[in-house]
């Protein structure tokens, strides 16, 4: 059952569908709501072609399409209830408010027709094609390959419960890897794959899809280890739920025969807003690069004259799932500021130059990442990006910080915003938190509020 075939299936019939939907609507409005002959014309051609790109960048926008292999029928039809309420609002308004009508009920009954016209030409097809998924993830001729960490009685329990339901819940047991290397209690049933110090390369080498953590969420110092190393990605994590958990309503069940477990959900951002937020980080960045054009040739200019060197700064950072890149700022300090060594910048570092100093305040030395942004190294709202140098002296302390590595960076963050530049390690661990916070709570409206507060800094030169 190949990925992109089916997305590439579902996409071809939605885009069928929806010019069957809108030709058919139009010979119904035509014949019997205006009672006017049927006639071809160019009007119809063009919403042939049109109309159909529109509910395509729709469903895109909505994540129709993302991860189709565990689309299920309730899924499927919210997702095509909610898209086409939406769409058709907004076809009512584009294409058919300017209408002649004898009366303005055929407003009301174009809609209705319109909704019940795509609406069904649009769900019988996916209807068909995700029950086909389904049916076989049940009957368990396909699934997801699956890892189990952990090798005590815990993980035996939960590998026999699950191949012992009546449906196939999508888990394809791949192997295990064990924590404390003795357990290997499973190794009558399944292959021993390795120690948990292994885990990204077992991953990596059996393209492992979901994760099964063998352990008590009561183990909340193991779990969170274990969970930082393995967040990112399209890994599914799936952990044990204590009764904490359980009455506190933390335990998502995506299958009332599944087992119970709870599903750590790392990307807690919908699809369709992670999408309108890369493009307005691509729109924004593109209109920010040519307004602040002159801004950045006085700065520029500034620079240069403020101690001998580049313009610009370079430094290789660690980006989104740990992808190194280059990020670009105004150069602030004197040329060879770390020959000794990397070393984070202090109040009152010497290495700051004058007009290097006025720059950090007002985070005027930051504008040049619009460009980072534009290439897709960073957005415009993240967690700010480190150095590998200094990724491992946190970790080494506080593994979860390696969750902030799942993500595109920012320019600002929220972390920036509440505490600033971080003079050493422990500071760092502190803006951590606001950052982590961040993480989990990410949304559009959240990285609006973050992006006015940003303004209110440069304009007040406020920054530490």
């Amino acid at each position: 059952m190949n990925s992109r075939l089916l997305k590439f299936l579902l996409l071809f019939l939605d885009w069928i569908s929806a010019g069957v939907a809108w030709g058919t609507f139009y010979y119904v409005r035509k014949v019997r709501l205006e009672m006017t002959d049927f006639s071809v014309n160019e009007s119809f051609y063009y919403g042939l072609l049109l109309i159909p790109i529109i509910w395509l960048f729709l469903y895109v926008l909505q994540g129709t399409y993302h991860e189709v292999r565990r689309l299920h029928r309730i899924k499927i039809f919210n997702l095509t209830f909610v898209s086409t309420i939406i769409g058709v609002i907004i076809l009512f308004f584009v294409f058919l408010l300017d209408d002649e009508i004898r009366e303005y009920q055929q407003y009301y009954t174009s809609v209705f027709l319109l909704f019940g016209i795509h609406f069904t030409l649009t769900f019988i097809p996916r209807l068909f094609i995700v029950s086909f998924i389904v049916s076989r993830i049940h009957t368990r001729k396909a699934g997801f390959k699956t890892l189990i960490i952990g090798g005590s009685d815990k993980a035996v329990d939960i590998y026999d419960e699950i191949k012992g339901l009546p449906k196939g819940i999508g888990a394809q047991f791949v192997g295990y890897i064990n924590i404390n290397g003795i357990d290997r209690q499973l190794d009558t049933r399944l292959d021993y794959l390795g120690h948990i110090d292994d885990v990204e390369n077992v991953l990596r080498k059996n393209e492992i899809e979901e994760v099964i953590i063998a352990l008590e969420s009561v183990e909340h110092d193991k779990l969170k280890r274990i969970i930082s190393r393995l967040e990112g990605g399209d890994v599914k994590i799936k952990i044990l739920p204590d009764m904490y958990d359980i009455l506190s309503g933390t335990v998502k069940m995506n299958n009332i025969f599944g087992a119970l477990l709870i599903q750590v959900n790392a990307e807690v951002m919908p699809v369709w807003q992670r999408t309108i937020k890369r493009l307005f980080d691509i729109i924004a960045s593109m209109f920010a690069i040519v307004l602040l054009l002159p801004v950045f040739i006085i700065l520029g200019i500034l620079v240069k004259f403020s101690s001998p060197g580049p313009i610009l700064f370079f430094q290789e950072r660690i980006g989104k799932n740990g992808a190194s890149f280059k990020i670009v700022k105004f150069r602030t300090m004197v040329v060879n500021a770390e020959l000794s060594g990397p070393q984070l910048s202090s109040s009152n570092d010497p290495r700051i130059t004058r007009i290097g100093r006025f720059m950090r305040k007002s985070r005027l030395d930051e504008f040049p990442q619009f460009f980072n942004v534009l290439i897709g190294d960073m957005s415009l709202v993240g967690p700010r990006p480190e150095r590998q140098f200094y990724i491992d002296k946190i970790v080494e302390i506080e593994p979860q910080f390696l969750e902030l590595t799942k993500v595109r960076p920012g320019i600002t963050s929220w972390g920036q915003v509440k505490y600033g530049y971080a003079e050493n390690v422990d500071q760092m661990l502190d803006r951590m938190k606001y950052d982590l916070l961040y993480l989990k709570n990410r949304t559009l409206s959240l990285d609006i509020k973050i992006m006015l507060y940003t303004v209110l800094i440069i304009f007040k030169g406020a920054g530490k």
